[in-house]
């Protein structure tokens, strides 16, 4: 049990009927889970009000209710407080029904278009062998030193957040990487964090059916950084023109690192092949089993994030050259018949257009590059028709599917995308709706040699149509297409 009047510090409170001297259970959002001297707090989502489900948390036990506006029917005995912002109040509270865990840890925040769940994930194996005890908030998984959890968010809600936090706290981690999104940002699920550390990885087209302009997207990341107390530091991609942008106002001590442009941690190829890369970090060389530039300028992130956290330097080369890519982000595999398949998150613009250029930069020209790719659905349309222009130009055969159409008919998806392909590029392009069947053919096309992309989905385990979600694993169902033998 917790003293209400101690989980409101820092709250922007406005006013309050009833006792702020109570002791309640625990803190909810959500009317279904309420019970007997619960919190109850009214968030204003995107879909529903909470303040629509007062009444029903009120009959199912809360005690307290936190509000935006007062519900004109109170309860005697009861207390309500009204708030500026209910999902503001809802982050702090968070953290200080869970005793502020953020600030007994050293939590690094990772945010940006592409690389967000590279740059962590590496990060927290990183310090995981070098003798550290770790955890990780993914889109791809939650670890705690090496207990996995499932993810269901890129950046959860901020109780979940603040929740295992305090279970790394408890089982001792020193460090934790946490994937910063957009939404997580706009949505205050990080406010009331102690952050030691942000990173800036890129910026480029994404979200746009939820942030509307490309301008209110940059400014949603920007917030994160105009938040990080002096004590942090910002370590910010300067080849990204956005990267600046994002620390106009920050009162972090500001680090910069890039392949191109004068940095402190700079990057240099030496060496890309589909074997992985030889390059050099501030003229120390290093040899990776992850390949592309755009790993490049991960791998500097994390150096650099080593190295503002003080780890050994040689600690540090030496393990990353160790470090393997994290499950659907460029997982790369030479199967028996000698074709290459690669299975990639891509899903924007920028990241489609970086693989397939990765790949067209190593290959020899010898071989077909066939790409499988589709965009989600109720998500941000203009994008559909980009992607259809840079896959066609990119690969020698593409193959447009399904992604996760969600609530949208996925022939319309595929539609829009086939927009974006010039005359020229149509006798390169086939459109299969079932995804598994585009997978099947893009077996059966492909021959020794050549180089196959699975875009879009990654780590992924499911296909969501018509909102329910079916088991799809990309690289399960490739490797049973491409070879039976490879799959248990």
């Amino acid at each position: 049990m917790k003293n209400l009047k101690d989980i409101l510090y820092n709250v922007s409170v406005n006013e309050v009927y009833g006792s702020t001297d109570v002791l309640i259970n625990t803190i909810n959002f959500d009317s279904r889970l309420i019970k007997l001297n619960d919190v109850f707090v009214a968030i204003i989502g995107v879909e529903s009000d909470g303040h629509d489900y007062i009444e029903k948390a009120q009959k199912k036990g809360a005690t307290v209710i936190i509000c935006e506006v007062l519900p004109l029917n109170r309860v005697d005995g009861l207390t309500y407080v009204v708030v500026e912002n209910t999902k503001s109040a809802l982050a702090h509270m968070a953290s200080n029904y869970f005793d502020n865990p953020s600030s007994k840890l050293q939590l690094v925040g990772v945010t940006g278009t592409n690389g967000k769940t590279t740059v962590a994930s590496l990060a927290n194996e990183l310090f995981t062998r070098a003798g550290y005890k770790s955890g990780l908030i993914s889109t791809v998984k939650i670890l705690i030193a090496n207990k996995t959890y499932k993810s269901t968010h890129t950046t959860p809600d901020s109780l979940t957040i603040n929740s295992y936090l305090n279970k790394m706290v408890k089982a001792k981690v020193t460090h934790c990487f946490m994937e910063v999104s957009s939404h997580g940002i706009h949505q205050k699920r990080t406010e009331g964090l102690h952050f030691k550390g942000g990173v800036f990885t890129n910026l480029s087209q994404d979200h746009l059916d939820y942030h509307h302009t490309f301008k209110e997207y940059r400014d949603v990341k920007k917030l994160f950084f105009d938040t990080l107390p002096k004590t942090a530091f910002a370590l910010i991609n300067c080849d990204d023109k956005n990267g600046e942008v994002m620390v106009q106002n920050t009162k972090a001590k500001i680090y910069r690192y890039a392949l191109k442009s004068p940095a402190d941690f700079k990057g240099k190829i030496l060496e890309n092949s589909l074997e992985g890369l030889l390059f050099s970090i501030n003229n120390n060389e290093l040899w990776s089993q992850l390949i592309g530039t755009f790993n490049a300028y991960n791998l500097v992130a994390v150096y650099g994030i080593a190295s503002l956290l003080e780890l050994d330097k040689l600690d540090t080369l030496r393990i990353m050259s160790t470090l393997e890519s994290v499950k659907g982000r460029f997982q790369c595999s030479v199967l028996d018949n000698k074709i290459t398949l690669i299975i990639d998150y891509a899903h924007t613009p920028d990241a489609l257009s970086n693989v397939l250029t990765t790949i067209n930069s190593i290959r020899t020209g010898n071989e077909k590059l066939i790409c499988v790719m589709g965009c989600g659905g109720d998500r941000d349309k203009d994008k559909r028709k980009k992607m259809g222009y840079i896959a066609s130009k990119l690969s020698n055969l593409t193959i447009i599917t399904s992604d996760n159409p969600r609530t949208e008919n996925p022939e319309e998806i595929i539609a829009q995308i086939e927009s974006g392909v010039e005359p020229q590029d149509y006798k390169k392009i086939i459109s299969i709706t079932n995804r598994k069947q585009a997978i099947k053919v893009a077996s059966q096309l492909a021959q020794s040699g050549d180089i196959v992309i699975i875009a879009g989905k990654g780590h992924e385990t499911y296909q969501e149509i018509k909102g329910v979600r079916h088991n799809f694993d990309d690289y399960k169902i490739a490797l049973k297409m491409f070879n039976n033998d490879l799959i248990n």
